[in-house]
C-alpha cells in the first residue's frame, strides 16, 4: 500500500498510515476517504486522487494498521474476501473512530484545512454514520453502510449533515435492516437517504467486478454536490 504520510493518534502511542493527495493551489476543504474492509487499495486511492482532482484534500487513513498495516485484498478473490471480513471482525470501531477524531485534527491544525467531510464505504459507510454522530465533522457520506440499523440509539447526536446511498438488493445489509433505517433515520433533519433499485453491495468500487456503472456515477453525483454544498 502507497501509504505516503503518518498521522498521530490522540493519546501519541502510534502513527497511523495514510494516503494523502493534495490538490493545486488552496484546498477548498479536506475529504477523509475511508476504505472498505480490502484495505487502502488501489481502488480507495484512485477515490482519494479524485478528490485532490476537484480541489479537495484527500486522506484514506489505513483501519487495520494495528492489526495489519498496509493490508490490501482483492474482493474479486473469495479467499481474500473472507480474510477481509476477518479483519473486519477483529476491527475495534471504538477505537477506530478516534483515529477517525485523530484524522480530522491533523487535517485542520496541521494540513490548515478548516471544513472536512468524510466519504466511507461498506465498513466505511457504517464509520460514517458513527463519525457524523459522535465527532464535529462537517459533513458525512456512507455507501451501503452496514450495521447501521443496530445503532439508531445514536441518531439524536447527528448534529451535521449525513447522506446515506442504500442499495435494495444488498447482500449483506437485509430488508428488515434497510427498513429499519428509513423509518429510524428518514424524518431525520440532519439525514438524507437514497435507495438505488436493485442494486448490490460494493456497486460504487472504483475496481473489480462488483461496479455498476450507472448506479456509482448517480451516487457520486450526489456525494460531489453534497460536499460542494457543505464543504465549500
Amino acid at each position: 500500500m502507497s501509504t505516503n504520510t503518518e498521522i498521530p493518534t490522540l493519546d501519541g502511542d502510534g502513527m497511523i498510515p495514510a494516503y494523502v493527495a493534495r490538490p493545486e493551489g488552496t484546498p477548498r476543504g479536506a475529504i477523509i476517504v475511508q476504505q472498505e474492509i480490502f484495505g487502502v487499495d488501489a481502488g480507495i486511492r484512485k477515490k482519494a486522487d479524485g478528490w485532490a482532482a476537484k480541489g479537495y484534500l484527500a486522506v484514506a487513513p489505513d483501519s487495520f494498521w494495528r492489526q495489519q498495516p498496509g493490508l490490501e485484498l482483492d474482493a474479486d478473490v473469495p479467499e481474500q474476501f473472507q480474510q477481509a471480513v476477518g479483519y473486519m471482525m477483529k476491527h475495534d470501531f471504538d477505537l477506530g473512530i478516534r483515529d477517525i477524531e485523530a484524522v480530522i485534527h491533523w487535517i485542520r491544525r496541521e494540513a490548515g484545512v478548516a471544513k472536512v467531510g468524510l466519504v466511507g464505504y461498506c465498513m466505511g459507510g457504517r464509520i460514517a454514520y458513527m463519525t457524523a454522530a459522535r465527532t464535529d465533522i462537517d459533513a458525512s457520506v456512507g455507501y451501503y453502510g452496514v450495521s447501521i440499523d443496530k445503532m439508531l440509539n445514536e441518531k439524536h447526536a447527528i448534529a451535521r449533515p449525513l447522506m446515506l446511498h442504500i442499495p435494495t438488493a444488498d447482500g449483506f445489509v437485509q430488508p428488515e435492516a434497510q427498513k429499519a433505517m428509513h423509518e429510524g433515520l428518514g424524518d431525520h433533519p440532519r439525514v438524507t437517504l437514497y435507495d438505488y433499485e436493485g442494486l448490490d453491495h460494493g456497486f460504487a468500487a472504483e475496481i473489480g467486478s462488483r461496479r455498476n456503472e450507472a448506479g456509482a456515477a448517480l451516487a457520486d453525483s450526489r456525494t460531489e454536490a453534497f460536499f460542494a454544498e457543505h464543504l465549500g
